[in-house]
């Protein structure tokens, strides 16, 4: 029963305007999306403008549940080393010719990215990719941009490729079309894939920025040793009662003051203004010339050394799984529980190295850490990071891999031959990998996302009250009118340029969910057939290469690669541009409207 009850119209603007502030809020992301998400399904409710019924109707859509099952067969995949074992011998191959190493690497990147979550893809390839930017002498930023397009069109190849599709398709369904098959999108998704990699070998390229990465433009000269020094204040030390951020041995070239520490109270949040007391602990990073330096200095000589440990300075990617995701830096404790400083945290277009505390930790935030090398693994493994410098170490259940691998193909051919739905297959995949321990349970349900899956099913009510409100005939009805006259090309093209403009400002899973009902109505109300458009959807709501918000994988770049904002226009606008005119060019061959 609605708590309000609203007229049709009521409703349908309700909704419209619910709608315009959630896309607002995820733009200006004061909360997360899918915070955002369900405060949009609580006010629908609250007004009446989603009855309860149709809400509830949301959770018996097939997408979700097939993401969640994906997630771990994917998963299992990744524990048994089967992504592993290609990128390895590719990393032979760096050695003797890199250049054929990164080609073979971007078409391993867009075959994988067609079966499995692109997301895991990226990260796994990362620390590859900047290995191979080293063996060729050339910065990162050239081809981490590159794996996350590759990684993106790969998706479009295949029906669950990526989550959008299968979400477009759960839509799709509910509307009364027929359910695509798992390769009913690969010539399209084919035709774009040629054309994007044509575009990045032949002009994107050019585009691409030759920029230092945080660990290389903040930790100075990587091949010297460093090493954390901590030294204490004895009663009669001369350093007493002076302000710390003054004192000249402090200041020296090679010598950088990380914390005082008093008692067990770090002061490293706030160093300006702290005068050194009896008893305070100085944390300070050397090379090893300016330690041995430090010991002989005469203005030492009542300050006790207590430690000298070699540390490293590493980048390490926050992703998706990370354990980290939510927490303030401060409330982890890193120096007390592992000995580890973060020295500064990369951000969207920002290098931030004050107020870290109270910095609370993203995904594709990029992490400036420095400790000793055992201390940061540890850290790493405990809070799932990834080491961008350099391909994790890690023990694979390699026996199991021809299980994981049997069970994703399992669900590629039996549904490609009709035997069963994907949901099925995907169950049945999933619980074949957990039986026969491909991966644990706790390890594999850490893979599934649930806050997307939050956001999923919140749009999807979303969704359901655009529809039942008539806020999607609204939609039809003003924009029915310029359309109805186009030639099947430019009608495909519109409502790709539609989606994909709103996909590089929100979530492209929102987005998908929003516009699919809106195209199908569209095509009903010009009488032409609307599975073209839909597949113009699925197309352009992963087709976000403008910006490092449109995709999951582009913020996993956007730190390891130091790029800018304005990287991402320059090389995606174009890219955007031909993407488009290939697919609104194709689809109306393969289904004509």
């Amino acid at each position: 029963m609605d708590l309000i009850e609203l007229t049709q119209m009521q409703a349908a603007l309700v909704t419209l305007v619910v709608l315009a502030v959630m896309f607002a809020l995820f733009i200006r992301e004061v909360f997360p999306t899918e915070v955002v998400a369900l405060l949009g399904v609580s006010i629908l409710l609250l007004t009446g403008a989603l009855a309860y019924d149709d809400a509830v109707a949301v959770l018996s859509n097939p997408a979700p549940w097939t993401i969640a099952a994906m997630f771990i067969t994917m998963g299992a995949l990744v524990r048994t080393g089967g992504l592993h074992a290609f990128t390895k011998y590719a990393e032979r191959q760096a050695i003797t010719n890199p250049r054929l190493a990164i080609g073979m690497l971007l078409g391993f990147v867009v075959v994988a990215s067609a079966f499995v979550a692109n997301t895991p893809v990226v990260v796994v390839m990362i620390p590859v990719f900047v290995q191979l930017a080293r063996a060729l002498g050339v910065s990162a930023s050239k081809l981490l941009i590159p794996l996350s397009y590759a990684a993106i069109v790969g998706g479009m190849l295949t029906l669950i490729g990526t989550s959008t599709n299968l979400l477009v398709d759960g839509v799709a369904r509910a509307r009364g079309l027929e359910p695509f098959g798992i390769f009913e999108v690969t010539p399209v998704g084919a035709v774009v894939v040629v054309v994007a990699m044509l575009y990045l070998w032949l002009v994107g390229s050019r585009f691409l920025p030759e920029r230092d990465s945080m660990a290389m433009l903040l930790s100075g000269d990587k091949s010297k040793m460093k090493f954390f020094t901590e030294a204490v204040i004895p009663p009669d030390s001369n350093l007493i009662g002076r302000e710390v951020l003054g004192v000249q041995l402090f200041k020296r070239d090679g010598v950088r003051l990380i914390d005082v520490i008093r008692g067990d109270l770090s002061l490293r949040r706030a160093l300006e203004g702290v005068t050194l007391q009896v008893g305070d602990r100085v944390v300070l990073r050397t090379h090893m010339t300016e330690l041995l330096s430090l010991q002989r200095n005469k203005e030492l000589k009542r300050v006790d050394q207590v430690s000298a440990v070699e540390t490293t300075t590493v980048e390490v990617l926050i992703t998706p799984g990370c354990k980290m995701v939510g927490r303030s830096l401060g409330s982890l404790r890193l120096r007390r529980r592992f000995g580890v400083y973060v020295l500064a945290v990369h951000r969207r277009n920002q290098n931030i190295g004050t107020a870290l505390d109270d910095l609370v930790v993203r995904v594709g935030d990029t992490l400036l850490l420095e400790g000793a090398p055992a201390d940061i693994q540890r850290l790493s493994q405990e809070m799932d990071m990834v080491d961008v410098s350099k391909p994790s170490a890690r023990e694979y259940r390699r026996s199991h891999a021809p299980i994981a691998l049997i069970a994703l193909l399992g669900i590629v051919a039996l549904s490609a031959l009709g035997v069963a739905p994907i949901l099925a297959l995907a169950v049945l995949a999933m619980a074949l990998v957990l039986v026969t321990r491909c991966i644990d349970a706790d390890e594999a349900f850490s893979f599934v996302d649930g806050r997307l899956l939050a956001m999923i099913f919140a749009m999807l009510a979303v969704g359901a009250a655009l529809e039942s409100s008539g806020a999607v005939q609204l939609i039809v009805n003003a924009i029915a009118p310029a359309l109805r006259d186009l030639p099947p090309v430019l009608l495909v093209w519109a409502v790709y340029m539609l989606t994909t403009i709103m996909t590089e400002l929100v979530s492209n899973n929102a987005v998908a969910v929003i516009v699919t009902p809106i195209a199908i109505g569209l095509a009903e109300a010009i009488g032409v057939d609307p599975r073209p458009l839909v597949v113009a959807v699925m197309v352009a709501a992963s087709a976000a290469f403008a910006t490092p918000i449109g995709y999951q994988t582009n913020m996993l770049v956007y730190g390891p690669g130091g790029y800018r904002f304005s990287d991402f226009l320059k090389v995606g606008i174009p890219m955007n541009l031909l993407v488009g005119i290939a697919a609104s060019a194709t689809i109306p061959v393969f289904w004509p409207l």
